[in-house]
């Protein structure tokens, strides 16, 4: 059986996280969406909401697991069994950044590979980054995000 994984923070999930998911269904037997637990940021959601709103938005997919992880990515690819990770690229400002993400995490698991995808052109310019300060402004969602997220969104953010 053929999975990858793809980690993120998901913070939140958008139609951009989806559509590389959708191409990585297309590509893999099992896709693995892990919620990356990072201590050196402060996500506006808790992993707990973050994988709650994954799965209820990838519910339709059957070949699609969601987890969370501390650590390595190449570490939980191991204990999950995937042997891809799978990383989008947006622009070419990403490259360099997940360029070197892919050489120290061969170097730490050859047997895993890198797998980039695009995404469809027309979520190129979407990132949670955006989303939060969208959502903050009081400005719809909706066509970026799954209702679920748009729904906690507005709960993080009532209008004022």
């Amino acid at each position: 059986m053929r999975k990858v994984i793809y980690p993120g923070t998901f913070d939140p999930v958008t139609f951009g996280h989806i559509d590389l998911i959708e191409r990585a269904i297309e590509l893999f037997d099992a896709v693995v969406v892990t919620v990356a637990i990072n201590p050196g940021k402060a996500p506006l959601f808790s992993t707990e909401e973050r994988v709650n709103m994954l799965k209820e938005s990838l519910k339709e997919f059957h070949d699609v697991s969601v987890d969370s992880f501390d650590g390595l990515v190449v570490h939980h690819a191991k204990i999950v069994g995937a042997t891809g990770i799978l990383r989008g690229l947006r622009a070419v400002s990403d490259f360099e950044y997940e360029f070197q993400m892919a050489l120290m995490n061969r170097k730490l698991a050859n047997d895993i590979a890198t797998v980039f995808l695009m995404p469809h052109e027309k979520f190129t310019y979407l990132n949670s980054t955006i989303i939060r300060n969208l959502a903050s402004l009081q400005s719809d969602v909706s066509d970026f995000v799954p209702p679920i997220v748009a729904e906690a969104l507005k709960k993080k953010f009532p209008k004022t």
